[in-house]
């Protein structure tokens, strides 16, 4: 069964107010907006999209740090099969085409393995015939966003990108202070 597009980084856990995501922030005006949809049955994240000029590298064809980061993206949003929020700690591209600008094409993403907080995933753009262009795989590390991301909150702040991950306030041991565990 596929389901809808998701909105942005958000897992059922955590909501990010605005997502500036250069890859698929609807936010991000520069962005690529890509939006990804879930298999859940088949284990799969998907996206169609067509590259304009602007991520042009080679002449009529993508740059490969576009390429990387669709891959990267795809590979990403695989982990929000299982509601896990994780960031890239390593990633390797295969180029085995060049991808064309103005195309019909599909990045797809799975898991291929898991143990504790690393996912291994693996992702790769198609072309209209299926034909794969390039392929990637990457180790994720699934991290907790209101330690990750707590700095970017003021002191005492419970508002703001993260505000519905952390976890919920407790009373500090005598001295009258919340804080967040």
């Amino acid at each position: 069964m596929t389901k809808p597009s998701a909105s942005g980084h958000d897992t059922k856990h955590a909501r990010i107010a605005k997502n500036h995501c250069f890859a698929c922030g609807p936010d991000n005006p520069d962005g690529m907006h890509l939006k990804f949809k879930f298999d859940h049955k088949g284990g799969r994240a998907w996206c169609r999209f067509r590259l304009p000029l602007r991520f042009q590298g080679p002449p009529g064809h993508a740059h490969g740090g576009i390429i990387a980061t669709i891959l990267d993206e795809a590979m990403g949003k695989v982990n929000k099969l299982r509601s896990v929020i994780a960031v890239t700690k390593t990633m390797e591209v295969e180029y085995l085409k060049l991808v064309p600008l103005r195309k019909s094409l599909i990045a797809e993403g799975r898991e291929r393995s898991v143990r504790g907080r690393k996912h291994v995933n693996v992702a790769r753009i198609l072309n209209e015939k299926g034909e794969v262009l390039a392929e990637s795989r990457g180790l994720f590390i699934a991290i907790d966003p209101a330690r990750m991301f707590a700095k970017h909150l003021r002191p005492g702040e419970r508002t703001g990108p993260v505000a519905n991950a952390a976890p919920p306030e407790s009373k500090s041991r005598g001295t009258g202070r919340k804080v967040v565990k």
